[in-house]
């Protein structure tokens, strides 16, 4: 054999060295990673580990055969989320299998408020929520408040669940409707508002009492001198409202007696109304001091102030019930003073447990009542 020949062997021997070479280094180094996933994937045995309970019972839960107690699964469930078990669909299948199943009603108002809607959105969240049962929420919106409407979407929404949460203004029409339904299994829970019917299942709402007060210690505090305060409501048959404005007006008796307080006047839930009322104040005095808001129509009153003149504007202390978009706008110009408030997640969750625990206890005894601390919202901390 040639030396030339020679040389050009042994340079093809090196490439093809070279060659075998990378190719076993990518092989080590892209395979290796996913063998180590395989084999690093959470096993039976350490699922059983981390929720307590032995393999057998594991292997009930994921084959669907054998009888295991909801809250086993449920504790099963939570270990391999925790422990990120690769089965854990097979978990929640079983999980939802085994849970009771509920269909929730909940009847609002005005689908065109944009606090409502974040109403109905927080209730669905809650019910999704709930690991206990499996939840399918229903949410319904009432745009003519008149009390026939209500009393009869209200009956049409009991018909299709198991128990319905309700925010109307009280009305022996509609305390019939809820006496039905009640007769008929179908437990109401009134929600934000309370009504006088003694067959509503159960109140989850805020202290009025307390509400009013604080929106009195709010305006009295932050006016100088004596003045006229308007009081508006949505509607007088509201209890949440008229409570709160019986407060408001003890709690001026006592300390403010140099505010004159006008005649609540109702606003009907309507923004335009609202806004009316607003320049009627402005046109016929000039001492307005402050504006409490029980109902709806914040828009129309910000609107109504936005046009007044800035020295108006400065003195005039509101106080509103609301905390939608509007309101928040209202409060970041300085507009609003404070908006008393539902925690809208909390109360959301207790609204939804408290349905749940009521169809649990079918058991006839009084209302239950779930009371739930108001937010106080300023400009300085929305």
């Amino acid at each position: 054999m040639s030396e030339r020949l020679i040389q050009v062997c042994s340079f093809r021997n090196r490439i093809f060295q070279l060659i075998f070479s990378l190719y076993h280094f990518m092989s080590f180094t892209v395979k290796f990673p996913v063998r180590s996933t395989i084999m690093d994937r959470p096993t039976i045995a350490d699922l059983a580990e981390a929720a307590g309970v032995s393999v057998s019972t594991v292997n009930r839960i994921l084959s669907g055969k054998g009888a295991v107690k909801a809250t086993t699964v449920q504790r099963v469930q939570g270990a391999a989320e925790e422990i990120g078990f690769h089965g854990l669909g097979a978990i929640e299948d079983r999980m939802r299998k085994k849970v009771p199943h509920y269909r929730l009603g909940f009847l609002l108002q005005q689908s065109s408020r944009d606090l409502y809607q974040l109403f109905g959105r927080k209730v669905v969240a809650a019910c999704r929520d709930r690991r206990e049962e499996v939840i399918e929420p229903l949410v319904d919106f009432v745009d003519l408040l008149t009390p026939e409407n209500i009393a009869s979407r209200l009956t049409a929404l009991g018909k299709e669940c198991d128990a319905v949460a309700i925010i109307a203004a009280d009305h022996p029409v509609v305390g019939q409707a809820i006496r039905e339904l009640s007769e008929q299994g179908k437990p109401v829970v009134t929600y934000i508002t309370d009504q006088s019917a003694p067959e509503r299942a159960a109140f989850v709402g805020t202290d009025n009492w307390k509400l009013g007060r604080t929106a009195a210690f709010l305006i009295a505090g932050m006016t100088q001198g004596p003045g006229r305060v308007a009081v508006f409501n949505g509607n007088h048959r509201y209890q949440c409202q008229d409570i709160s404005d019986a407060a408001f007006r003890s709690y001026m008796r006592e300390n403010a007696p140099e505010l004159a307080i006008e005649d609540s006047r109702p606003t009907n839930e309507d923004a335009a109304r609202a806004h009316e009322m607003v320049c009627e104040l402005l046109e016929r005095t000039d001492d307005l001091s402050g504006i409490l808001i029980l109902g709806g129509g914040i828009s129309g009153v910000l609107r109504a102030l936005r046009k007044a003149p800035a020295e108006a504007r400065h003195r005039i202390r509101v106080v509103c019930r609301d905390i939608g978009p509007e309101t928040r706008k209202g409060l970041t110009e300085g507009l609003i003073t404070a908006a008393l408030c539902h925690p809208l997640d909390g109360t959301s969750e207790v609204l939804v447990r408290t349905m749940v625990e009521v169809l649990s206890n079918r058991s006839p005894a009084a209302p239950v009542m779930r009371i739930m601390p108001f937010e106080i919202i300023t400009p300085e901390n929305v």
